[in-house]
């Protein structure tokens, strides 16, 4: 199959191309389409390529289109024009392969989009596509997209997101007026996974109540099913958590699926160079040092343990709080002892053999380095992160 996708170097045909080239190179093998060649079409490609490459694509992904003109005037050139050019190229060779068509929510003209010239645009785009489909039989898919964000996106251009990740990433200022002001967002991945469906005849199809997709397998047009309502305020509070998480060490929650999950992954796109890595406060001793990696809210905390030859270290036990203990260097021992009795469990422990041993509630515990020159290096989960007020932490050797 032979993929035209005009808009190619624009921030969903850069995502889309990129996911076109892995299925292509067999790297994505969750679809089950054969992907030849991908033509790649935009503002700066030499003009006699989109007739080339409309006689010869298998299927069309329409991008292309003009949003941020100097005059109003060229919206319609921009985005009306140029589907005319790519259909009449497409009739000159009698190609009748599916074309898919971006739109804008904006075609609706209604509510605070009545009047606009964008969406007048989109619109005429629209009705055009459907007209040629009429004509020639072609399939006809014809997408009105919301807010869209995600990697890559442009800030400062017509993405709130985008600019916000970009601004709040890089300790710019970010203005909000009305922060109960909601966005329909859709993410890119959501987007692109929907387009690669449409390439195996899988599309969702809507109708619209209003400005609102109404799923209908029937429906006219096409939609990305997944999306996302979400308030400004919203928006920048989970922005601001994020951007605290170095010193905070706190993981936000991010469900699967979830609208946080995108966003945190969208921000750390926009990192500078000197904010990927970040330092961790290590506390050093002559046993060897400690240090916390990650904390939950819910879910406990991750910290990495380095102990010197021959040192024993805990020597406590806890209440309710329990934990795993998971060597990845070195040999050690791992004791522990149900508090009133006098069994010990033993348990020896390498980084030849990864394993996790529970640190049981009411047991109290150690491990010992038992190399004479090698450092022993203990990741440790605990299923609460620590609170200093009430440690749950008790002295007892073992």
């Amino acid at each position: 199959m032979n993929i035209l996708v005009t808009g190619a170097y624009g921030f969903v045909g850069k995502n889309l191309c990129e996911s076109l080239k892995n299925i292509r190179d067999n790297k994505d093998k969750t679809r089950s389409i054969r992907i030849d060649e991908i033509y790649e079409y935009d503002i700066n490609t030499p003009e006699e390529y989109l007739d080339l490459y409309a006689s010869k694509a298998d299927f069309v992904f329409n991008l292309a289109g003009v949003n941020r003109p100097k005059d109003e005037s060229e919206f319609m050139k921009g985005n009306f024009g140029f589907i005319d050019t790519l259909l009449a190229s497409l009739k000159k060779h009698n190609n009748k392969c599916p074309v898919m068509i971006s739109s804008s929510v904006q075609a609706t003209l209604l509510g605070r989009y009545a009047g606009s010239d964008y969406g007048k645009s989109k619109l005429a785009g629209e009705e055009l596509v459907f007209e040629y489909s009429k004509e020639t039989g072609a399939r006809a898919l014809v997408y009105r997209f919301p807010n869209l964000f995600g990697k890559w996106c442009r800030p400062n251009y017509n993405s709130a997101v985008a600019t916000f990740c970009n601004n709040i990433a890089n300790g710019l200022p970010i203005q909000v007026n009305d922060p109960s002001v909601q966005l329909e967002l859709l993410y890119i991945d959501d987007l692109v996974d929907e387009m690669l469906d449409a390439l195996e005849c899988k599309e969702h199809h809507c109708d619209y109540d209003g400005v609102n997709a109404v799923i209908n397998e029937n429906g006219r047009y096409c939609v990305a099913p997944v999306t996302h309502k979400v308030t400004l305020g919203e928006i920048v509070e989970l922005l601001n958590e994020f951007k605290n998480q170095p010193s905070t060490l706190v993981v936000p929650e991010i469900p699967n699926g979830s609208f946080a999950k995108k966003l945190y992954s969208t921000y750390l796109s926009y990192l500078p160079k000197e904010k990927v890595s970040f330092p961790l406060k290590m506390n050093v001793d002559a046993r060897g040092s400690f240090t916390e990696l990650i904390k939950t809210k819910n879910c406990g905390q991750v910290s990495v343990n380095i102990s010197k030859p021959g040192i024993t270290r805990g020597q406590h036990w806890h209440n309710t709080k329990w934990e795993f203990f998971i060597v990845v260097s070195g040999h050690g021992l791992i004791q522990m002892r149900k508090i009133g009795s006098d069994e010990v469990l033993n348990f020896e422990v390498s980084g030849e053999k990864i394993e996790a041993i529970h640190m049981l509630p009411g047991y109290t515990h150690n491990i010992i380095n038992l190399s004479e020159a090698e450092d022993l290096v203990t990741v440790m989960y605990a299923n609460e992160s620590f609170d200093p007020a009430k440690p749950d932490t008790f002295f007892e050797i073992v």
